[in-house]
């Protein structure tokens, strides 16, 4: 902000830098594209740690990336998501999420449990704001990939049924045609 001299009095102006602009507009393009964003607080962890963690969530379909909390508060405001404030206060790495949110909140969750490092300020799920305790209910929900196999299982098994039934039905046509043709044959 540089004063500027208006009829006597200062008056504050703001300069946008273009980096600025570039860096808001990339981090609400990475919301925009994420099923979910979770908010961590990284202090205490060394670089090998946090490359380990990376590591974990890029296999898990998601990345970290430490972010200014000003630019990411401008970023989710522009795509209309509620005020954030409470959880950007301090450092703040975020998690942007692939299609499955439940895939890196659990790698967070594991890698606190072995750590005792990094926490969770909270988070993002298809535009609904989590605390740091509904991240951790996240990742205790079955993943994605597992969901699908379980409602897959779940249309096939009454499928199955009536597969049977069906295939059932001409076995017990023919049961009881025989049966009539028996009890003919005994009154004849």
């Amino acid at each position: 902000m540089t004063p500027e001299r208006t009829s006597g009095h200062r008056v504050a102006t703001h300069v946008v830098r273009p980096e600025k602009v570039q860096q808001v507009e990339a981090l609400r393009a990475r919301l925009a594209d994420a099923s979910a964003a979770i908010l961590t607080d990284y202090r205490g962890l060394n670089t090998a740690e946090i490359t380990a963690l990376r590591g974990r969530l890029r296999e898990a379909g998601a990345d970290l990336k430490v972010v200014k909390n000003t630019l990411f508060q401008r970023a989710a405001q522009s795509l209309g998501i509620p005020d954030l404030a409470p959880f950007l206060q301090g450092p703040t790495a975020v998690v942007f999420a692939g299609d499955d949110p439940v895939a890196p909140a659990r790698v967070l969750v594991d890698f606190i449990r072995q750590m005792r490092k990094l926490e969770i300020k909270g988070g993002l799920v298809e535009g609904r704001i989590l605390t740091a305790e509904g991240v951790r209910r996240l990742a205790d929900l079955p993943s994605r990939s597992q969901l699908l196999a379980m409602a897959a299982g779940a249309l096939r098994a009454p499928l199955a049924g009536l597969a049977g039934v069906t295939a059932g039905l001409p076995r017990a046509l023919v049961s009881v045609v025989e049966q009539i043709r028996r009890a003919r044959e005994q009154a004849a």
